[in-house]
């Protein structure tokens, strides 16, 4: 799937389907980088409504990554407004909440209600660090003489870039990408099955001579088989640490250093250190291997374990999960803004670690859970 995304996306791209898209975002927040950042964010909120962090990289970063390039802007904000979008936006139907609904026998809505006001706090911090980098990112244009109130950053496509555009196959490129994303949310088809015929659709209607459709895939091919070798050692890591019981006996060795008289403040070190968890465990060996011990632990000390799942929510696979090497979301981000994993992870952790360790806070205060 991941493969043949980033070249569906690619080709649609070059073809220029995006192009009336950027114009439309530029004439609702301008060439300010603020509102840019803002915008980004508010827009990953809005299609990560269907709980799915792949979805929502497939369509944010390739409709705004032409906006970033446009103006000059780092790449790393646009991966990270993302990340903290889809981080801070955990629902009652995504997978952690799924997951910790399943292996504690509770409503997904009784797990979820008491968070809603830890979760308000959790976006408007978010929408801080928006307009805090936004602001950060305008000055550092403004040094390199850029005038946004000219409208100086915008620049014109080169002779190249016109070549391989098809605005008169815009709405056919339009449908196309409307019908991949249809069947493959609908389950219709796979993803990767979905993204296979995208692509060849995009190429045989775009580029109908087989030297351009092989020069589109050779622009391409480099960042899509990049990922593909980054999952298949993910996925042999991940299979050897759940395989071996690494996994399972980490997680109990982690709790056997937890002193019997500190028990009652678990659910509120379990929010602070979730997010940096997830770089250690993916969604399903600690939904269904590290927090079961947890929450078992904290039953046997009087505490209610839906409180376990609620500071897990906080942090393990929801903030954490977009900069997770065990997870293939945030490969697929990475991929589509062109940008290293490692850039991703140290400019973007920090901020998504903020957020879980406020709303962590927050919930506390608000006897979500206890201190």
């Amino acid at each position: 799937m991941f493969v043949f995304a980033i070249l569906f996306f690619g080709v649609m791209s070059d073809a220029g389907m995006l192009d009336p898209i950027i114009n439309g975002v530029l004439k609702v927040v301008g060439t300010s980088p603020t509102r840019i950042t803002m915008g980004t964010l508010f827009l990953t909120l809005l299609i990560h409504l269907d709980g799915s962090g792949a979805v929502t990289f497939m369509l944010v970063v390739p409709a705004l990554l032409p906006l970033y390039d446009l103006l000059g802007m780092d790449k790393r904000i646009l991966a990270c407004m993302a990340a903290l979008g889809a981080g801070v936006n955990f629902l009652p139907w995504v997978g952690p909440m799924i997951r910790s609904s399943a292996v504690l026998n509770i409503s997904a809505i009784e797990i979820f209600n008491p968070l809603i006001p830890v979760q308000i706090c959790g976006l408007a911090l978010a929408f801080f660090f928006a307009y805090m980098l936004g602001k950060r990112e305008e000055k550092r244009l403004r040094r390199e003489g850029c005038d946004f109130s000219a409208g100086a950053c915008k620049a014109e496509l080169s002779e190249k870039q016109i070549e391989l555009r098809r605005p008169h196959l815009f709405w056919v490129n339009v449908f196309i990408t409307v019908g991949v994303i249809f069947v493959m949310i609908t389950n219709i088809l796979s993803a990767a099955v979905s993204f296979m015929i995208g692509t060849v659709l995009a190429l045989v209607i775009n580029y109908p001579h087989a030297k351009l459709q092989r020069a589109r895939v050779d622009a391409h091919a480099k960042p899509a088989m990049m990922m593909a070798s980054i999952l298949m050692a993910a996925g042999a890591f991940v299979g050897i640490m759940k395989g071996t019981g690494m996994t399972a006996a980490m997680a109990k060795a982690i709790i056997s250093f937890v002193p019997h008289e500190m028990t009652q403040h678990i659910p509120f070190a379990l929010g602070i250190i979730g997010m940096p968890l997830t770089l250690f465990f993916d969604p399903d060996s600690f939904y269904f291997g590290v927090m079961p011990v947890i929450a078992e632990v904290y039953k046997n000390a009087g505490g209610n374990a839906v409180q376990i799942a609620q500071a897990a929510l906080l942090g393990a696979c929801t903030t954490g999960f977009p900069v997770s090497p065990l997870t293939p979301a945030p490969f697929l981000l990475v991929g589509l803004a062109g940008i290293e994993f490692g850039e991703h992870q140290k400019y973007s952790i920090p901020f998504l670690w903020m957020a879980s360790i406020v709303m962590t806070f927050a919930a506390a205060f608000m006897g979500v859970i206890p201190f």
